[in-house]
């Protein structure tokens, strides 16, 4: 079982900045090249950068799946934003050691702008003094930590049994979950493939969000185009928006009180990297 403590004694609520309510993450990106979220964005360099790759299959499962994670170090903190399996050259990736954090916000590569942005945005704000609770997954095997992970994420979503969560970002661990809890849900995944109990998964997240009763992404919305839709889509009909990122952990929690309900935020290392205890920061929702 996951243990949940407080992050921090003298937590600092969002938004952290008074007043500042991004409406897009090009918003947040303008602000923070504004040096309105820390310090000068000139000043501060990436001084690590680096790709991980990872495939894993759970023990007892059917399928398994590939990662590809493009990090940046800034500081003391990593910020990550995951990429289809190859979709950004190394050389880019490494390119990148040693420039402003500024230049690299205004980078014509997504992957790159938002695993600067994280960086940035978690060295200037760590996550173990401002989130709202810290959540440590204990050591296991691969499948015992996603379980555990999976419990920690699917505690923040408000839904009731028979209610139907769009799952944005197909994760086995976190359906089984919820199938627990009686819900039903709508898996969806830019990746062809089925759940671990055969259902397919819908390509089109929008094309199912109506039918939905709360919105529960992965961070990989941040990369792939697809989380402002949803934004969008929680703020004008008022449903919970919960996400679970390991890309943008620092970057999604601008947004809580603005579309966005509550966020696991998991940053550098992730939890799947060994087999030790790991930790998630929980913002919003139920925290702690």
């Amino acid at each position: 079982m996951s243990r949940v403590s407080p992050a921090s004694s003298a937590a600092v609520p969002f938004p952290r900045v008074d007043g500042l309510r991004p409406n897009s993450l090009a918003d947040l990106v303008d602000h923070a090249a504004a040096g309105r979220l820390g310090p000068d964005p000139a000043e501060v360099r990436v001084s690590v950068a680096f790709v991980t790759r990872q495939g894993v299959r759970h023990a007892s499962r059917e399928s398994g799946y590939r990662n590809h994670v493009v990090s940046f170090r800034v500081e003391r903190a990593v910020g990550s934003c995951a990429v289809e399996p190859d979709e950004v050259p190394d050389d880019v990736v490494y390119d990148c050691v040693g420039a402003p954090v500024l230049d690299l916000l205004a980078h014509p590569v997504n992957a790159v702008r938002v695993a600067a942005l994280d960086a940035y945005l978690m060295a200037a704000h760590p996550h173990e003094r401002v989130a709202d609770a810290a959540v440590t997954v204990p050591g296991g095997s691969s499948l015992e930590k996603s379980m555990a992970r999976a419990a920690a994420v699917t505690d923040l979503v408000p839904a009731r049994p028979g209610q139907t969560v769009l799952v944005v970002g197909v994760v086995n661990s976190l359906l089984s979950h919820l199938r627990t809890r009686g819900l039903r849900y709508l898996p969806c995944d830019l990746k062809d493939g089925v759940t671990e109990w055969g259902e397919p998964f819908v390509a089109d997240c929008m094309a199912v969000v109506d039918d939905c009763d709360v919105l529960l992404a992965s961070g990989m919305t941040v990369g792939n185009g697809t989380f402002e839709p949803l934004l969008r889509h929680a703020r004008r009909t008022g449903k919970p928006f919960v996400l679970f990122a390991q890309t943008g952990s620092a970057v999604l929690p601008w947004f809580l009180g603005s579309g966005v309900t509550a966020v696991s935020a998991e940053p550098y290392p992730f939890f799947w990297l060994d087999g030790g205890p790991s930790v998630l920061y929980r913002y919003g929702g139920n925290a702690s």
